[in-house]
């Protein structure tokens, strides 16, 4: 399975987004550390939430860390994140 679809996978299970983009940006890091041939190590998420509604961003990132953990210690190498609740753009 494709690291971006493991992603979605695990993000829609323990949010339950109403919204969800996983984008692969490994192409633009081409030549720059923990790049890999074939891609899938930098991605960036937009994710809108209820779970997130009322935290602040480093609580979420935490909580979106927590449920990629496997995933951040192996093949993902860089992460960002757009995070928010449900009724955020």
């Amino acid at each position: 399975m494709s690291v971006a679809r493991t992603i979605r996978e695990k993000l829609t299970a323990a949010f339950d987004p109403v919204a969800l983009e996983v984008e692969d940006q490994s192409e633009r890091h081409r030549g720059h550390a923990g790049w890999r041939e074939g891609g899938e190590t930098h991605f960036h998420v937009r994710i809108r939430a209820r779970a997130f509604a009322g935290r602040g961003r480093v609580e979420a990132q935490r909580m979106v860390h927590k449920a990629l953990a496997e995933e951040l210690a192996g093949p993902i190498h860089a992460l960002s994140l757009d995070l928010g609740g449900p009724d955020r753009p």
